[in-house]
């Protein structure tokens, strides 16, 4: 197995390149590059900076990754991005590195779909299985758990979290933390309830969703403070680790309130 290049892409010689790599027509791929096994650049794609991509990762045309972060506080110190493997990049898709004014590294997981225009700013952190729908906006610092969705056209602000299994809806607008299995609408983006079909489609049973609806409603319900709700709930499902999720996602609230029902 070899290394394919058109010659009318531009590979800088110190680029690192694993068996099986394909670098298309118009590419430009940067120094401090690393493709694993089987990373397939379509054309025109446009690669810098310290930029690690896994094995059979998919970037399709003015994919664009490694360029300085677009934040005012960075100065040009060392910073990276670090992806997994079998990840899709569709066309426009622009990820940013870390900055050296906070977190130095942007992070993607592996089976990650990431659709034509979506955008991933500096220090972001995204798990595994994750689904980014067309023009997707994420801001710096962002976190985003395992099998999250983000529909199309939706933003998500700054130092915003986005629970493992949740749904944005399409042109939400998240500012607020989303918890695990959450699923969120509307502009200003509110709390809908649970992913209830992201749930069923990834084979979670039905004691799980039964257990996650009933603490949902304890949750968000209307009496007592959220707080003592909140120590309900873990005292009462404290054996279930689907709601314990939630329960630590909560407990681990930093930067941004959590995402709330319309009627809390």
């Amino acid at each position: 197995m070899s290394v394919t290049i058109d010659p009318s892409a531009h590979v800088d010689p110190k680029a690192q390149l694993e068996d099986g790599v394909y670098v298309g027509p118009l590419c430009v791929v940067g120094p401090e590059v690393k493709l694993h096994k089987n990373v397939r650049l379509v054309s025109q794609v446009s690669l810098s900076g310290d930029t690690t991509i896994g094995a059979d990762c998919e970037l399709y045309p003015f994919v664009s990754m490694g360029h300085p972060p677009q934040d005012f506080k960075h100065q040009g110190g060392a910073v990276r991005i670090v992806i997994g493997e079998r990840n899709v990049f569709r066309e426009l898709v622009n990820v940013h590195p870390g900055s050296d004014a906070g977190r130095p590294d942007t992070v993607i997981g592996s089976d990650c779909y990431m659709m034509v225009g979506s955008h991933l700013a500096h220090e972001g952190q995204m798990g595994d299985h994750v689904v980014v729908s067309n023009g997707v906006q994420i801001g710096g610092c962002v976190s985003i758990g395992d099998h999250a969705v983000l529909g199309g056209l939706s933003a998500v602000h700054q130092f915003t979290r986005i629970g493992a299994h949740a749904f944005v809806g399409g042109m939400a607008t998240v500012t607020s933390d989303v918890i695990p299995f959450g699923s969120v609408v509307g502009n200003m983006a509110h709390l809908a309830g649970l992913n209830i079909v992201g749930l069923k489609r990834r084979g979670f049973d039905r004691k799980t969703i039964r257990d996650l609806r009933s603490a949902y409603r304890l949750l968000f319900a209307l009496e007592g403070t959220f707080a003592e709700r909140l120590e309900d709930t873990a005292r009462i499902y404290a054996e279930n680790p689907e709601v314990m999720q939630i329960v630590e996602f909560i407990r681990g609230q930093e930067r941004r309130n959590i995402c709330m029902p319309k009627h809390n």
